[in-house]
């Protein structure tokens, strides 16, 4: 009797711990995990968005210079919330602290580089490259490094909460076993064949059995779906995007650059080669409802290639004014559109494919919300079956 309370109570812990780690699976990890990919993009946007604003000078668009703001509001937003759910402990804290120091250096760089160009100075060109080189060395890389923190966090979190409850089913193969014995035993001194009590004890622990073996197949299988549309999916459409910002960034720094250097110019190939093979890989893992936008921004990829080479041809041939033009103006024929338009489209298969991951995260968390009061209760049963059915035995003896 004790041992099938005993597995009633075992039962039920470890399918409330796996239950625990999927719900932080869906309110924890992978908002986490998704924030510092976030912040990243926010800061690689941010870069991207200045250079931008920095080449169109006094002709800066106002949703430009709003983009700029929004992604530092954005990326400091979502450092304070990190902060604040880190409790101060981990890895991830170092990085978020250093990310908070490093934040307004950036922007006060990016301040005087503008200051610098409004007044005709040529050292906005060398304040502006110093700001993003501060940014792809340092704070980046931090991100990156708290990116990475965060998806370690997220992954043990789906082991836990895939993980196979062994010592519920030992335990409960032994008990079974043992209930199985004991009726034999019975039989062969009594010539009974039935003993009412044993018997529903024997199917109070199948059935518990067979609860739990029904609710961890579907959480699995939930939380590997959730995974496979989901949490995939999206890391490789967020490496997409963020290889998108930085050949972008690239763009606007050869111009800036005015050809004093071709390092920006061999970031740009490497960095679109690198996105074209991101694209190509957020399209091949996309869950249905995201391909058609993942189809989209690698259209506008293309496109954005085609005019970043015409441009180029232009800036080479001297013509810096076409260049730039082609580069970061508005007209039909710029490569401004066609990114904007890319990553407005991967934006949205973000929103679609998160979706997906919360649908499937959250079936999988709810699959064994029932079994753990389904071990309780049967594990009463079956301990009052041993009671009734030994019992009854031992008073016939008397």
């Amino acid at each position: 009797m004790v041992l099938v309370l005993a597995f009633g109570a075992l039962t039920g812990w470890q399918v409330a711990d796996r239950s625990s780690a999927a719900d932080q699976v869906v309110t924890h990890s992978q908002p986490l995990s998704q924030n510092a990919t976030e912040i990243y993009r926010s800061l690689a946007d941010a870069d991207t968005t200045a250079a931008s604003g920095f080449l169109l000078a006094g002709g800066e668009p106002r949703e430009v210079r709003q983009r700029y703001q929004d992604d530092l509001a954005n990326a400091a937003q979502l450092l304070t919330q990190a902060a604040a759910q880190s409790a101060g402990a981990g890895r991830a804290q170092t990085w978020i602290d250093q990310l908070n120091q490093q934040l307004p250096v950036y922007s006060g760089l990016v301040e005087t580089a503008r200051t610098n160009d409004r007044q005709g100075l040529p050292l906005g060109a060398a304040y502006l490259s110093y700001a993003s080189n501060q940014m792809q060395s340092q704070l980046l890389p931090a991100a990156q490094h708290l990116s990475d923190a965060e998806l370690a966090r997220l992954n043990q979190d789906y082991a836990d909460a895939q993980a196979t409850p062994w010592a519920a089913y030992v335990l409960g193969a032994l008990l079974l076993a043992g209930l199985l014995w004991v009726q034999v035993r019975l039989f062969r001194r009594t010539n009974r064949v039935l003993n009412l009590g044993l018997l529903g004890a024997t199917g109070a622990l199948l059935a518990t059995l067979l609860w739990l073996t029904v609710g961890v197949l579907a959480a699995d299988s939930a939380l590997s779906d959730s995974l496979e549309h989901g949490s995939t999916p999206l890391q490789a459409l967020n490496l997409a995007r963020v290889d998108s910002l930085q050949a972008r960034t690239a763009e606007n720094l050869n111009l800036v650059a005015r050809g004093s250097t071709t390092q920006y110019a061999d970031q740009w190939t490497k960095t679109s080669a690198a996105d074209s093979g991101a694209l190509a890989n957020a399209q091949q893992l996309a869950p249905s409802g995201a391909a058609a936008d993942i189809k989209a921004a690698r259209d506008q990829f293309s496109l954005w290639t085609q005019r970043h080479t015409a441009a180029d041809a232009k800036n080479n041939a001297g013509d810096y004014q076409g260049a730039l033009d082609g580069t970061v103006g508005s007209g039909a024929d710029s490569a401004q559109p066609a990114f904007l338009a890319l990553d407005q489209d991967l934006a949205n298969a973000v929103k679609v494919e998160q979706a997906d991951f919360l649908s499937a995260a959250k079936n999988g968390r709810d699959a064994t919300g029932t079994v753990v009061y389904a071990a309780a209760v049967l594990a009463l049963l079956g301990a009052a079956g041993v009671l009734r059915g030994i019992g009854r035995r031992l008073a016939e003896f008397r």
